[in-house]
This record gives structure tokens, sequence and C-alpha cells, in this order.
């Protein structure tokens, strides 16, 4: 966040630091909590000049491991690779040129970072994700970076790799197959098409993948989820960006961006400015699209250069296939036809950007959302919910679940704010193949979780363990399903990736107070299927009075999952009903909408005891709700607990 600018002997500075403090605290805690999880700690540079990445002249026929992808995670794979002197390929199917993908090419230059739970109100926070990410990260301008610095950062640490071989700009990547010693398909190296057009078949005892999209994985034959399937809803994914660049970012300019953020700033969302970073500027959402079925824009989020640009994250598109060349081309076509128009109403909106002018468009999207892979261990929101530790940790996560919108109508939603949680080294290796590891965002998580583990630093960490290993794979003759089944080889690892400058130590956190509350198993399903969210804080709001509507909303949310036994409506019950969302929901309607969800053969007056004779709402439930007239948010996530818990057992 930059200096305070105080002095500590100033005692009655520390007074009002301390007072203001408190009263963000007080009224502001959602934006507070937001804004801790962005810090600076280099600032602007000098311009530097961009390094040419020298690709190696000859491939070989084999390697120790081959890692496909030049994103951060990528290049974290190889280099813990090489450190631990195995012959190494780093190879990249893509039109690139430089290093660092996603973060370099797709110009997205402000981190999502994950910090270590703060230990009292003034603490520093510390970073989760040590090790190469770190290294990587001390190099940089800070949460906000410049891409040509961030190039030159990973080349350099590339290059300076002897086990390292670079293969750019290959046409077509495609895995070796054979298989292994347990009969399941192997992964046995890559095909690969040179830009020449020549093709190569290239060995390896363990392959990574590392593309955003977990294309080596999917054409292997492990099986994924796509977008949010596992919620019910396979159309449909996460917006893509289009990340811009403003030219004209003056310092002078820049200082006046805080006076716009500031007045917006009431506690109700997440502003913010510091030496690299600002997020805010909401009025942008009420952009009034050209294209309003393709585009959508969000509060700005902004990353400086050291040539006076800045890099911003805001232009959100729908309906993009990210499998489909010809649909991300269009959707760079989309930007570049729309963004005129958001730069011209930037400007009424806030005069501070009068004289900045559009001076391009990344060369390449960022995708949020694509492939979710199926591994040893899938990671899920209950996970995130109680900051759970594993006993295979290789990352640790902390950032939001940040849901984007997935419509022009939607407007996404943070799910939770965990603490701190562990990813197992059991979420990189996918079921039904072998001789592969998945790193990033299409490893092995669940579509909610993915929301807070896709950061980088989270699939940096994740490189860094696939990378070392394999070391231990190839020296104990172990598969990766072997290794992660193995306590002492998982022990192994941990303690070669600390030796590295990781730090993966077993933590504990206290419960959170709703884990404590009795409507906590409802709760459980009520977030995992997606119908509840607290918020920057966490606030569930279990004791609060529920209505009508809301109890209806969140019965026909659970019908999507199992429509075939849920095929009626729980809205035809209150279709008459005068302001049911300001009505309050009694155990006897919410025992009708149920019922009438389900397409039980029952009457207002005997809904209730129908459903208990049927086992569809368990007596415990029913004997925990204090209040029968005023059903409560935990009581009503209690009744969709017993309902869909019993639709499952049904199957």
């Amino acid at each position: 966040m930059g200096n305070t600018g105080y002095s500590t002997g100033n005692a009655r500075g520390w007074m009002l630091v301390v007072f203001a403090i408190l009263l963000v605290a007080v009224i502001g805690a959602g934006t507070y909590l937001y804004a801790m999880k962005k810090s600076i700690h280099g600032g602007l540079k000098e311009p530097q000049q961009l390094t040419q990445v020298n690709v190696s002249p000859k491939i070989k026929d084999s390697y120790d491991v081959i890692v496909v992808g030049t994103d951060p995670e990528g290049l974290a794979a190889a280099i813990s690779a090489s450190r631990n002197g195995l012959q190494t390929l780093l190879v990249d199917g893509q039109d690139r040129e430089i290093l660092g993908g996603l973060m370099t090419i797709g110009w997205l230059n402000s981190l999502d970072m994950n910090y270590e739970p703060s230990k009292g109100l003034l603490s520093n926070n510390d970073i989760m994700n040590k090790g190469i990410f770190s290294e990587w990260y001390n190099r940089i301008e800070g949460d906000s970076f410049d891409v040509i610095t961030a190039a030159n950062v990973f080349a350099d640490m590339v290059s300076k790799e002897k086990n390292i071989d670079l293969l750019l700009k290959t046409q077509k990547i495609e895995p070796q197959m054979s298989k292994s010693t347990g009969g399941l398909p192997r992964v046995a190296g890559v095909i690969v098409t040179k830009a020449d057009g020549t093709k190569q078949t290239i060995q390896g005892k363990a392959v990574i993948d590392a593309t955003q999209d977990g294309d080596i994985a999917a054409a292997a034959g492990v099986p994924f989820t796509i977008g949010r399937e596992d919620l019910a809803d396979p159309k449909s994914r996460m917006a893509v960006t289009a990340v811009f660049r403003l030219n004209n970012i003056t310092p002078e300019r820049w200082a006046s961006f805080a006076a716009p953020i500031q007045a917006e700033d009431k506690g109700a969302g997440s502003y913010g400015i510091n030496e690299m970073s600002l997020w805010g500027l909401t009025k942008m959402q009420d952009y009034p699209a050209v294209n309003k079925e393709r585009v959508k824009m969000r509060g700005l989020n902004g990353g400086r250069q050291n040539d006076n640009t800045m890099l911003v994250n805001a232009l959100q598109i729908f309906g993009v296939d990210p499998f489909n060349p010809k649909s991300r081309q269009e959707a760079l076509q989309i930007a570049q036809d729309e963004l005129p128009h958001v730069l011209a109403y930037l400007k009424e909106v806030y005069p501070e950007f009068e004289g900045v002018e559009l001076a391009g468009i990344a060369p390449e999207l960022y995708v949020r959302e694509s492939r979710h892979m199926q591994g040893e261990y899938r990671l899920s929101v209950v996970d995130l919910l109680e900051n759970r530790d594993q006993w295979d940790r290789i990352a640790f996560g902390g950032y939001p679940v940040d849901i984007q919108r997935t419509s022009p109508r939607d407007n996404g939603a943070v799910v939770i704010d965990p603490e701190k949680y562990a990813v197992p080294y059991r979420s990189i290796v996918p079921l039904k193949v072998d001789g592969l590891l998945v790193v990033g965002r299409a490893a092995s998580y669940d579509t909610l979780p993915h929301g807070s583990a896709r950061v980088v630093p989270v699939g940096m960490a994740e490189g860094e363990a696939a990378g070392a290993s394999v070391k231990i794979a190839i020296e104990q003759n172990l598969s990766f399903r072997e290794l992660s089944a193995s306590k002492e080889a998982i022990a192994k690892l941990q303690a070669m990736l600390n030796k590295q400058g990781m730090d993966l130590q077993p933590y504990t956190i206290k419960a959170s107070a709703f884990m404590e509350h009795k409507a906590y198993e409802g709760l459980k399903t009520a977030v995992s299927l997606g119908l509840a969210g607290g918020g920057y804080r966490n606030e569930f709001d279990l004791d609060k009075v529920s209505n009508q509507q809301r109890m209806a909303n969140i019965l026909e949310g659970m019908r999507k999952f199992k429509p075939a036994a849920m095929a009626g409506s729980a809205l035809t019950v209150i279709a008459k009903a005068n302001e049911p969302a300001k009505s309050p929901i009694t155990l006897d309607l919410a025992a009708q909408m149920i019922a009438s969800l389900l397409k039980q053969d029952a009457t207002p007056a005997n809904a209730l005891s129908v459903l208990q004779a049927k086992g569809f709402l368990s007596k415990q439930t029913l004997d925990g709700i204090a209040n029968k007239q005023e059903l409560n948010n935990g009581d009503t996530y209690m009744l969709i607990h017993d309902v869909y818990k019993q639709i499952k057992a049904a199957k």
C-alpha cells in the first residue's frame, strides 16, 4: 500500500492513524480487507528494452521432463526441474516470441496476491507462495508491473538454467501415448510440428502440461469438466477480457485518480490506489455497451507501466469459445470496435482522463475459465470455506473466490474470502492417464474454488512442485499416482521445496463462527451449489430473517442439479403473493414450495407432514427451527440440505 507518511514519534499522528484504521474496520471492512491484498515493493523504474529470447539451436530426441507452455506456471516448472538436475525441454505451441504468456503477452499485469493471515491489526502481510514465484516477484515493480520488466526477468531466469532447452512457435504439440505398467494410457513424450512444418517425436520420462486450457492432458484423454459444468451449467463460463493500454498516464495524472476513487469509497465495494495499481472507478459498470449482448464493463483494474501508460483489465466479453481460434479472434475484433466508445464514456464520467488515448489491445485474451481437470483430488469450495490444510500441500491460496460475470445480465459474485487453504499434490495428478502432471488454472479444482486458486502465485507454486516431483518419481521409480499416495515421498518433496525457498509447513486456523452455527451443514450445501455467498467478509447472515422470494429462488436454483427429480416449481406457490420479497417465509409455506418443486401429492395443510414422512425433511432440522413463522437464512439452508441429500441418495 506504500508509505503511510506518519512519524512514529508523533503521538497525535499515531492516534489518528489508529482511529482511521478502526473506522475503516467498522464502516468499510469489505473494502479494507480487499485492499490489504494489494501492496507494492518497488514502484516505477526506468523503461527497459525487451530482451530477445534465444531458442535452442538443436532439440534432442529425449529429455527427463518436457514442460508444455511458457506461461508463468510452465516457467516455474521448467526452472524447478532444471535446478534439480533434470534435462528439461520447455516448449510452447503458440506464436510467442517472449516468455510469460498471459502476464506479458496478454498484458495481465496486476497480480492477485495471496498473503498469510494477518497476525495483528498493523502487521505486515507475508507472501504465502515463496520459492520461484517470490524470486521473480522481487525483481518486478510490485503487485502491478511493467510487462517488459516481467518478460525480461523470466527470460533471464530461464537463460541461466543450463539444463533447459527452449523451443518456441511450434505449429502443433501432441502427446505421444504408450501404456503404463498398470495398463493405463501414459504420456511418453510429445510430437511437435515446428515452425518450418517438420515433425519431431521427443521422448520424455515425464510431461508437465502448463498450457492455460490443459490442452495436452485433454488430447491424452484426461477427464475434465468444462466451464460451470459441475454447477449444472455446462454452457456457462466466466467472461474473457481484452486488456487494453491507455497512454499519457503521467505522474500528475496518476495522482489525480485518487480523488474519484476516494469519493466512491463508501465501504460498499473495492476501491483503492497505490503507486502501481488502481482498482475502482465503478461508474464504468454503467457504461452503455454498443454491443450489448457481448460486452460489459467492470470497474477499472489498472496497472502502470514504466513508459507512462497503463494496462486496464475491465472489458469483459461473453460468448467466446476458448478452444476456437476464430472465436478468440472475433473477441479481439469486438474489443477493437467497442473500446473507442468505452474511452469516450470514461472521459465523460471521469474528467481526469481527458487527454488519455487508447494505445493498443493485448495480443492474447485473458481467458479465466475453460477446462477443470478431474484429478486424484478435486479441490472443493468447502476446502476454502474451512481453510483446510492438506497433508500433501504444495501451494497455498487465500485470494477471494472471485466469480466474474458469465453474461451481461450477471453481476458476478465474491462467494467467500478464505484466510488460507492448501492445494494438494493430488490436485495436479490427473485421473486415467499416467506420466503427466497438470498445473495452473486447468488443475483439479471445482468451478467455485477455481475462482480463487486460478491466480498466478498458486499456479507457479504448483509448477515448482511439479518440476521437483519428477526428480523423486525418477529416483524412486514411482508413477505420479503412486507418488501422490506415498506420505514418505510427499514428505521428501516438501523438504526439497522448502530447501528451494518454499514454506510448506502445516498450519491451523481457528474455525470461523459460522462453522459453529447449528445451520452449518445447510450452509455448506448452499455454498457448494452456488446458492449462497458471504462476500469479502464471509457474512452469510444465517440468523437474518429470510423471505418468500428468497426461498423460492434458492429452490429454483437447486432444481438444475436434479431436474428430473425436481420437475415442479416453487415459484407457483407465491405467484399471487403480495410483495413476497418483503414477506417472511413460514415453515408451512416453505414446505408447500418444496412439495410443489418435487411434485408431491400434498395440500398446503399436509405438505410438511408428507415431506417428513417421505424423508425429505428430517426431524432434527425441523426441531432446530426456533421460529416456524419466520424462518431465517440458516433454517432455509437446512431445508434445502435435507432435500438435496435425499434426492442424491435416491439416484
